[in-house]
């Protein structure tokens, strides 16, 4: 099989990294927890929106990023047990190189360039599954669907809408090899 990653929430800690970060730069004190919904300026209401994104296209804001637990194994995991694996983001242009540098291929020893999609349409992309926490991501697109889960989209109903709802690498792992029984 396929298999679609996503990088930010799925490979690794962005959304919890940026929430502390914005709070250190600011001086807010917003909790990742706090986080219910995909637009991070609603839960930032005292900054603008480009002091909240432009967090995101800082570079040292991924030197403090680290792979979710299980996330290297697993994913090796997967590429061991024969299944392509392909990262994909939508990250801004000017984020990719520290993303990917700083990131994906340090941790990820094992992946390369050529093993990342850089996309802003994931909907675009072929593959049999796709990992990602954004909604939005999934919804359409022309592959099986899991949702890792995230302050913001918990409220989303991911089994009426036809995905698998995960907590964690191990629970990917089990729901990818399920799909090949």
């Amino acid at each position: 099989m396929t298999i679609l990653v996503d990088a930010d929430g799925v490979l690794e800690d962005l959304t919890q990294k940026w929430v502390i970060y914005l709070n250190e730069k600011y001086g807010t004190s917003v909790q990742y927890e706090d986080i219910a919904e995909w637009d991070m300026t609603k839960s930032f209401p005292s900054l603008t929106r480009e002091q909240v994104y432009g967090a995101e296209l800082e570079d040292e804001l991924y030197d403090h990023l680290e792979p979710y637990e299980g996330a290297v194994k697993y994913v090796k995991k997967l590429i061991d047990d024969g299944h392509t694996v392909y990262v994909v983001t939508t990250s801004p242009y000017q984020a990719i190189k520290a993303k990917i540098e700083k990131v994906i291929l340090k941790h990820f020893t094992y992946l390369s360039w050529k093993d990342i999609i850089v996309t802003s349409n994931k909907k675009m992309i072929k593959g049999d599954v796709l990992v990602d926490d954004g909604v939005h991501n999934l919804l359409g697109g022309e592959y099986r669907k899991i949702l890792m889960t995230a302050p913001y989209n918990r409220s989303f109903n991911a089994e009426e809408n036809g995905m698998i709802r995960v907590n964690n690498w191990v629970e990917i792992y089990e729901s990818i090899s399920g799909m090949c029984r």
